[in-house]
C-alpha cells in the first residue's frame, strides 16, 4: 500500500515519539529520578557552558532535555541521549510576533520548512511569541494572533508538533508584552481551537504577573503544552532563597496528569557553581 505524504510523515513522527519514550524511560532508570516530570533546561541561561558540556552533564545528573535550541544545534544534544522539549528560531523576536499580520507570512514559511525537520527530530514543541501591543488593545491582540495561528495549524498537526506561546512578564522583564496573563492566553487558545496550539507556562513571569500559581494553572490545565521555573525575586535558584515553594507547584503539576516538560530557566546566581544550582533545581522538582 502506498502512504500519501501526510500518513508518511505521522508514521514517521510517531515511530520518533516512540523511540523518544523509551529513552527517556530508560534516563529516569539511568539517574535515579522518580519519573513524575521531565526535567529539561533552558540552554541561554549557561552562556559560558558549551552545549556538548551540558548535554553530557545533564545526561547523567536527571535531564531529559536541553531547549531553546534552533533545529541545527538538536544532533549536539541528541548524541547523549537528550531531546529539545521546546525548538526555537521562529522569525521575529519577543517584541515582534504574531500579534501583527504583517509578521505572519515570514512565520509562516519558516514553520513550513522547519516543522517537518522538527517532527523528525522527534521534538515535541516550537516556541512563539505575542509581540508588544505597542497600543493595541488585547481583544484586537487575540484577533491578530488567532488568524496568523490557524495559518500554522494545518503545519503543526500534519507533523504532530504543538506551536507554544509563552506566557512573560510585562511588569519587570519585558515591558508592554501582549501574552502577559495567563487568561488572555487561554482566551487565545480556544480562539485558535486547535490542540496543536498551547502555552508555555512560565511559573517565574506569571508569579510577578498575576500570583495564584497553583490554582491557576490548575485551571488552565488542558491549554498547557509546557513549564518554565525560575525564582522570585530575581530569576535566580528556586530554592529558600526565593518566594515560591516549587515542590508543592510541582506536585500540583503532576496531579493535573501532565505529561510534557518542565524546564529549568532561572539564572544562577554569580556566587554560585552554576551546574551545582542546576542540580539543585532539578532536585527540588522532581517529586
Amino acid at each position: 500500500m502506498k502512504l500519501s505524504r501526510r500518513a508518511a510523515l505521522a508514521s514517521s513522527a510517531a515511530a520518533s515519539v516512540a523511540s523518544l519514550l523509551h529513552r527517556l524511560e530508560a534516563a529516569d532508570a539511568a539517574s535515579g529520578m522518580k519519573g513524575h516530570i521531565n526535567h529539561s533546561v533552558c540552554k541561554w541561561c549557561y552562556p559560558k557552558i558549551e552545549l556538548a558540556t551540558l548535554a553530557e552533564w545533564g545526561s547523567k545528573n536527571g535531564l531529559k532535555s536541553i531547549e531553546l535550541l534552533e533545529v541545527q544545534d538538536i544532533p549536539t544534544v541528541q548524541k547523549y541521549g537528550l531531546t529539545c522539549a521546546m525548538v526555537s528560531g521562529i522569525p521575529g523576536s519577543i517584541t515582534k510576533g504574531l500579534n501583527r499580520l504583517e509578521n505572519h507570512d515570514k512565520i509562516v514559511e519558516w514553520a513550513t520548512a522547519t516543522a517537518p525537520k522538527v517532527a523528525a527530530l522527534g521534538c515535541p514543541n516550537i516556541i512563539c511569541f505575542s509581540g508588544n501591543r505597542e497600543g493595541q488593545d488585547d481583544e484586537l491582540g487575540i484577533k491578530n494572533c488567532a488568524i496568523g495561528l490557524k495559518r500554522l495549524m494545518p503545519i503543526a498537526e500534519t507533523n504532530n508538533v504543538t506551536i507554544a506561546m509563552e506566557l512573560l512578564n510585562s511588569k519587570v522583564d519585558h515591558a508592554d508584552y501582549q501574552c502577559d496573563r495567563t487568561p488572555w492566553g487561554v482566551e487565545l487558545c480556544k480562539a485558535v481551537g486547535s490542540e496543536r496550539f498551547k502555552l508555555l507556562y512560565d511559573i517565574y513571569h506569571m508569579q510577578i504577573m498575576e500570583g495564584d500559581v497553583i490554582a491557576t494553572l490548575k485551571k488552565a490545565t488542558p491549554y498547557i503544552a509546557h513549564y518554565h521555573t525560575g525564582g522570585v525575586p530575581g530569576r535566580h535558584e528556586i530554592d529558600e532563597t526565593q518566594e515560591l515553594f516549587y515542590p508543592a507547584i510541582m506536585q500540583a503539576i503532576v496531579g493535573t496528569g501532565f505529561k510534557g516538560y518542565v524546564a529549568q530557566e532561572f539564572i544562577p546566581s554569580p556566587k554560585r557553581d552554576a551546574l551545582t544550582s542546576l542540580k539543585q533545581g532539578v532536585t527540588i522538582c522532581d517529586v
